[in-house]
């Protein structure tokens, strides 16, 4: 796993569209909702633009959330939950997101460590869904 201030990514061996597609299976099995799907890559096709496969998918449920919202409600602009799936310049797909202590951190959240926790958790648990060979 890489971390970049905050931004814990782990390698795919799939496409990113198949990682995408993947991580939604494992979040609707572990009983989240996936919110939005957004495809950076096409918005940038359309404007005429390059850009490498990328996508961001949006996903959570309000037991997850809310607690760090509640405490300080500034945490909502890093929430709901994301991962970012991207192919690099070497062709290596990446599967992203940002670690909730980073968010925490971020909000000055202190009261919510036991939702940090098991956001975290639940990311990585997540992410190896999505990209076990």
């Amino acid at each position: 796993m890489t971390q970049i201030d905050g931004l814990a990514a782990v390698p795919s061996p799939y496409p990113v569209a198949e990682t995408v597609d993947r991580l939604a299976a494992a979040v609707e099995a572990a009983g989240l909702t996936v919110l939005a799907r957004i495809d950076h890559a096409a918005a940038a096709a359309s404007a005429g633009l390059p850009l490498r496969p990328t996508v961001l998918l949006l996903f959570g449920r309000p037991q997850g959330g809310t607690p760090l919202m509640q405490e300080h409600q500034t945490a909502g602009i890093d929430l709901p939950l994301k991962a970012l799936a991207w192919e690099d310049e070497a062709g290596t797909v990446w599967l992203g997101w940002n670690e909730p202590s980073w968010i925490a951190a971020r909000h000055g959240l202190t009261e919510s460590g036991g939702a940090v926790e098991a956001l975290t958790g639940a990311l990585r648990r997540l992410a190896a869904a999505a990209t076990a060979g």
